[in-house]
């Protein structure tokens, strides 16, 4: 997809879906949604599942696309929906234990990584134990990089709200780090 396919908002009404490639749509769009998947709570072992069910409703449903927002925007509250029932259905289901574990397969370079993804993961963690609404902002904002207006947009709220959700957010997540800081210093 052209750079200024994905940086416009979007052509008049439901036009959109008559100039984009699904295909295309889908290899631009692939990391994002597993990005915001993950970060919004769906398992590493899920995801997979989840971003097909997102992509099938993009495909099923990008004739009703109205250009009113960024694509990016509308992806996103999809991908919010999504994990949504997946969360919903996750407290429900049941993990069923095997005998023999996967034999995990490491990165050559790993130790160059290591303290990258010991601090995503712990940045997952702590947006894990934010609310829905709160995690989503963030995520959107600080992370995804959308600006206020197209946050609000996604999660069909005004955006004081979602300034205030965003300055929440900011204030769980400081008070989480210095806990485990603090935690860590006494290790």
């Amino acid at each position: 997809m052209s750079q200024s396919a994905l940086s416009w908002p979007l052509q008049s009404q439901s036009r959109y879906h008559e100039t984009v490639d699904f295909l295309e749509l889908f290899q631009t769009y692939t990391p994002y949604v597993w990005r915001i998947l993950k970060r919004l709570g769906v398992s590493d072992r899920d995801v997979e599942d989840v971003a097909q069910d997102v992509f099938m409703t993009v495909h099923k449903n990008l004739h009703r696309f109205e250009g009113r927002s960024h694509i990016r925007t509308w992806i996103y509250g999809i991908c919010a929906n999504r994990t949504r029932d997946y969360l919903r259905l996750a407290r429900v289901r049941r993990e069923i234990p095997t005998e023999h574990l996967p034999e995990a397969v490491g990165d050559a370079h790993q130790d160059r990584d290591l303290d990258q993804k010991k601090a995503l993961t712990s940045l997952d963690a702590m947006l894990g134990k934010l609310d829905d609404d709160k995690r989503a902002v963030f995520v959107l904002f600080e992370i995804e990089d959308l600006s206020m207006e197209e946050v609000s947009q996604a999660l069909d709220c005004p955006v004081q709200t979602a300034y205030s959700r965003l300055y929440a957010a900011r204030a769980e997540l400081q008070s989480m780090a210095r806990a485990q800081r603090g935690k860590e210093a006494r290790v």
